[in-house]
């Protein structure tokens, strides 16, 4: 079903088919026209979430010191002046509001029309509120974060009936150095003020949002090699000169790598770094000047990888070993490579990997560009022909409580197979989907 097609012409008509769909759905019943993609897959994991369709929710809202604090920690305090050039003007013209929500859902910055924000104070959606499908369903920040990609959420394809007065439209906001989603932009309004080609604007800004992200980020680099260039001309021996999130600005007397992962806490003095070795580490300017040694890595010592893709949006791997340990976010793309890897210790050439996360197994040209990346960071933990974890990594995978939560976002059909059994390796069947209170829905 065309819904932004039907609500150009006539809102109020396609806010009843809709409803008639929601209701539908919630009795049991085949839905004529049935929900659209994005919607549907949306309303199978809100019903896991076991949430009230019907239950008139009061998100929880941060406390404005934590608000503040979120606020000067994420990067989307950047592109606020791009996000308010590209939005602001439609949300002023066509009573609705621009929303900036950061990864985790909750609204940093609100602004648009009075009535409208009045509106949404009224019914709990203020600064510091919490948008997460598992806590209000359906929409339009909440729902784009999971996904990953731009939705548009019209009257009751919101799952919750509170937000059936809504329209929203959304679009994840990623960081363009390494996938990191950032948080979601939003444009939320009364359902009669709905634009067939609000979906198309928010995606495009969203996209500008992050190409100005990736200027900044260049333009901080330049700034720091202008710095370290002097310095790394005096030193004889290896040395890089990185920002403090570990990305490459100047490098002499070794390879070149486009970033080095370093420890959440990092200072002064000599440290052990993956990939690297033991290092002595000194402060530059907005970064740190690295300079390895030559003392060899034990070759007999066991190393434990830990690869926690439990949570729905955030992965990372966590490496111990006689040193210490070092912890690295994963973008979705190489959750999805090392969890395979995880699956099959005994290997997969590039072909089964392709195969794995593509469903194509001729797409090897990617798969070795991305384990590339991956080996920046774990090194001399992954072997090639095939590519394996070695011999001496001690691999262990935290998981979600069920199978469906696995990579939620993930299309990669290796991915998907494994959503079918339990941790334990038994099959498993896909639950009805029930209300709040247990009674089945089809």
């Amino acid at each position: 079903m065309e819904v932004t097609r039907l609500t150009a012409t006539d809102a109020a008509r396609a806010a009843r088919v809709l409803g008639e769909v929601r209701a539908s759905v919630l009795d049991g019943r085949r839905p004529k026209p049935a929900p659209r993609p994005a919607i549907r897959e949306s309303w199978g994991r809100t019903v896991q979430s076991g949430i009230d369709p019907d239950h008139d929710f009061r998100s929880d809202l941060l406390g404005h010191d934590e608000v503040e604090r979120r606020r000067r920690s994420t990067r989307l305090r950047h592109i606020l002046p791009v996000l308010r050039e590209g939005l602001l003007s439609l949300a002023d013209t066509t009573q609705h509001i621009m929303m900036v929500a950061d990864a985790d859902a909750r609204v940093l910055w609100r602004e648009g029309s009075p009535a409208v924000l009045r509106k949404a104070d009224g019914q709990g959606l203020g600064i510091g509120s919490d948008w997460r499908e598992e806590t209000v369903g359906t929409n339009g920040v909440g729902t784009p974060l999971v996904s990953r990609r731009p939705v548009q959420v019209f009257s009751a394809e919101h799952f919750v009936r509170a937000l059936h007065p809504w329209t929203c439209t959304g679009a994840p906001i990623t960081d363009p150095r390494d996938g990191r989603l950032l948080g979601a932009v939003d444009i939320s309004g009364p359902l009669e003020t709905l634009h067939p080609a609000t979906l198309a604007l928010v995606d495009s800004v969203a996209k500008l949002a992050q190409a100005h992200l990736r200027d900044l980020h260049l333009t901080s680099l330049e700034q720091l090699r202008a710095v370290a260039a002097p310095v790394l001309a005096r030193i004889g021996g290896r040395a890089i000169a990185v920002d403090q999130d570990g990305w490459t600005a100047a490098v002499t007397g070794m390879p070149y790598t486009s970033r080095v992962a370093l420890p959440k806490s990092l200072s002064p003095g000599r440290c052990r770094l993956p990939a690297l070795g033991l290092c002595a580490v000194d402060p530059l300017p907005a970064g740190w000047l690295i300079r390895p040694t030559a003392e060899p890595a034990p070759a007999s010592a066991v190393t434990h990888i830990a690869l926690d893709v439990s949570h729905a949006r955030r992965w990372t791997v966590t490496v111990t070993d006689c040193a210490g340990s070092w912890t690295h976010e994963l973008t979705p793309r190489h959750a999805e490579l090392l969890y395979l890897l995880a699956l099959h210790r005994g290997g997969r050439s590039a072909s089964a990997l392709a195969d794995d996360m593509f469903g194509d197994p001729a797409r090897t040209v990617t798969v070795r560009a991305e384990m590339s990346r991956v080996r920046r960071y774990l090194g001399a933990l992954l072997d090639h022909r095939p590519y394996r974890f070695t011999e001496r990594a001690d691999v262990e995978v935290l998981l979600p409580p069920t199978p469906l939560d696995l990579l939620p976002y993930s299309m990669a059909p290796g991915v998907m197979r494994a959503r079918r059994v339990t941790p334990g390796g038994q099959p498993w069947e896909e639950p009805a989907l029930e209300h709040g209170d247990g009674t089945p829905l089809r």
